[in-house]
């Protein structure tokens, strides 16, 4: 009977421990993260610090259309694949973004997340499979039904760890650190 009682706290906490935090839904259906941040800096110097963080991501992440107090943005996350040591990109998931500014608060939300499956060109890149984007709300048949939920939480982790970077980046004052001039070294005078 003990036996029995253990067994089952196991496998209740293995239980409770594997659930993740999902992506929340919007008005529409389609998956969202949206962060409200209250107690920050004015709304000029948090618009010039998100534009200059939108600056550092310019491979990922590329500005569609700004206003005077909101940006919008398209960006790319590849996702990766690991089996034991070895990881290679299974994906990417296209997203947009969206940052408002109001004085001493600031919202941004991830939206439209769509998923392109990679696989190997014939000079063993991986590359994109086709143009066709799977929305992330979209649920697969049976055979892929594994496979998706790791993309989707896959697909959390990293839209959670681009939120913390946005998040510390507009909470320092990164535009006084890029403006310092780098001191030039010579090696002729001494």
């Amino acid at each position: 009977m003990q036996y029995r009682l253990v067994l089952i706290l196991v496998l209740l906490s293995f239980k409770l421990s594997a659930q993740q935090k999902q992506f929340s839904s919007d008005d529409n259906g389609k998956f969202i993260y949206y962060e409200v941040v209250e107690k920050a800096a004015g709304k000029d110097s948090l618009f010039l610090r998100a534009n200059t963080f939108i600056d550092l991501y310019i491979k990922s992440l590329k500005k569609q259309s700004t206003t005077d107090t909101s940006i919008f943005a398209k960006g790319v996350m590849v996702i990766d694949k690991t089996i034991l040591v070895a990881s290679h990109p299974s994906g990417e998931v296209n997203y947009k973004f969206t940052f408002e500014a109001k004085d001493k608060k600031y919202r941004f939300w991830l939206t439209d997340f769509e998923y392109i499956s990679y696989g190997r060109d014939r000079y063993s890149n991986y590359v994109p499979t086709t143009t066709v984007a799977t929305p992330l709300e979209k649920t697969p048949g049976k055979l892929s039904a594994g496979e998706w939920k790791d993309i989707i939480e896959a697909a959390y982790s990293k839209t959670a760890k681009f939120a913390d970077n946005f998040k510390k980046a507009l909470a320092t004052n990164q535009t006084e650190k890029q403006n310092k001039k780098k001191e030039t070294i010579s090696t002729k005078k001494w």
